[in-house]
């Protein structure tokens, strides 16, 4: 078993950093307009010849409300009709898409994420799924990881024996707060109720897994009313929670500046906040994944984990790594082989392109030798929190210590601050430092350096 995680708070002050949260290595910012459309038909042609199997990500960008805190690609409105123009394109994109691939190729995992997927109607969702079973090889017997975000308030008992009919097994609901008075002030009102009923809902119709959002750190919270809303959820027993830590960035995200900076809490609070969260979930037998998120000790990532093949790609901690990550909808990002790709961020500019048959890549990135050995380190660290030198050594014909000469008075520093153990076979984060096994990641990355930090959240 994995050893417990630990607080330690004057390591944290320490390496409380700003930098990326490695859903991929290189990051999101590195991808480039270099990298377009005719890179991902090359990359979804060796797809096919290697008959690898698929993780699909279908990006549904509408609210029907703005969230304050929201930094998601997201289009607020209440024009329920803004939908139908937009799945005809990402109708559009799917078969473009497929035809490229091999009907061989099944498809393990599905994620619907947003924006809210269930601002789609009952007769849209219908269509789409369709569109998708008809064009990709979905799996039938329920064995496939299938998911989708859930807003509570966008979404009722029908909506989940839908869901559950059209082939979904897992759900994510955002919750954030439980306290009114936050919830006010980030326009997210929404009541305990509402959530308990979809759990129910999602029990009842044998969903296998249910994850809860939380966030930390948004206007109004105090470590006490933050408490209260963690002990409300942990008697809701979801399978697997996801715990954030708000970072306000207003210049960057534009309905952050509705929030009053002064409703904000203390760095002090927020980290009391995390403390006593860890404490009250670890005592309620949760496990710490690792990056914000915790799992109970049955759930798939925490065995995933313990048997050492966790992963982790841009839908998260995951089992399904070694799929193709095919990303489908404004904004979405695909990882094939060497390749990350994405799609324009803007709505109209995906539609139009799509509109003239067209895939609407707008950037993105090939990795290179030096990209897949530093992502294979992060990948170890991130989800492991060990790395082990000569299974690096040996997959890229490396010295490790030679190739990584310039990083070594950094990890040395870090055994000396207790954050790793550090000896001639590899890299140990120990229980102190896995809430900033981020910070260890970043020494790793090759272009943290050329980056501007204030484009990150910090670890913390």
């Amino acid at each position: 078993m994995l050893d417990d995680l630990r607080w330690d708070a004057d390591l944290i002050r320490r390496y409380d950093l700003a930098g990326p949260r490695y859903t991929s290595y290189p990051t999101a910012v590195q991808l480039h307009g270099e990298v377009g459309s005719f890179d991902l038909l090359h990359a979804l042609r060796e797809s096919r010849r290697a008959t690898r199997p698929l993780s699909l990500y279908m990006h549904v960008p509408f609210c029907a409300n703005i969230c304050y805190y929201c930094a998601c690609n997201k289009v607020i409105t209440k024009d329920r009709g803004r939908a139908a123009p937009y799945l005809q394109r990402l109708e559009q994109e799917i078969q473009l898409i497929a035809c490229h691939l091999d009907p061989k190729q099944a498809v393990e995992q599905l994620h619907f994420g947003g924006g809210t997927p269930t601002f789609l109607s009952h007769v849209e969702l219908r269509q789409l799924m369709a569109t998708l079973r008809q064009h990709f090889h979905l799996l039938d017997d329920d064995s496939g990881d299938y998911g989708i975000e859930i807003d509570p308030r966008e979404a009722d008992w029908s909506t989940m024996g839908l869901l559950r009919e059209l082939g979904f097994n897992r759900v994510s609901l955002g919750v954030q707060d439980l306290d009114p008075a936050v919830q006010r002030a980030v326009n997210r009102l929404q009541s305990l109720e509402q959530t308990r009923t979809l759990i129910e809902a999602a029990r009842t119709l044998q969903f296998r897994s249910i994850n809860l959002d939380l966030i930390y750190g948004l206007p109004k919270q105090t470590p006490e009313g933050f408490a209260r809303t963690v002990e409300e959820v942990i008697r809701l027993q979801p399978d697997r929670l996801s715990v954030f830590n708000y970072a306000h960035l207003p210049e960057r995200f534009m309905p952050q500046r509705r929030i009053d900076s002064s409703d904000l809490p203390a760095p002090a609070a927020k980290l009391e906040m995390l403390h006593a969260t860890i404490d009250q979930l670890t005592a309620a037998g949760y496990r710490y994944i690792g990056m914000d998120h915790f799992a109970l000790p049955d759930d798939e990532l925490a065995i995933a984990q313990e048997e050492g093949t966790l992963q982790r790609n841009f839908q998260g901690y995951t089992t399904h790594g070694h799929c193709d990550l095919i990303g489908l909808g404004v904004s979405a990002i695909s990882q094939i082989g060497d390749l990350y790709c994405q799609n324009s961020s803007d709505l109209n500019t995906y539609q139009d392109t799509l509109s003239t048959a067209q895939l609407a890549t707008q950037r993105g990135l090939i990795c290179n030798q030096d990209d897949r050995l530093r992502r294979a380190v992060i990948q170890q660290l991130i989800c492991h929190f060990e790395l082990d030198f000569e299974a690096i050594e040996q997959a890229f014909t490396i010295d490790f210590r030679g190739y990584f000469k310039e990083q070594w008075p950094q990890l040395q520093a870090m055994q000396r601050d207790g954050l790793i153990s550090l000896d001639a076979k590899g890299i140990r984060i120990l229980p102190a430092g896995r809430l900033l096994a981020r910070s260890v990641c970043m020494v790793f990355d090759a272009y943290l350096a050329q980056q501007n930090r204030q484009r990150f959240s910090r670890v913390i």
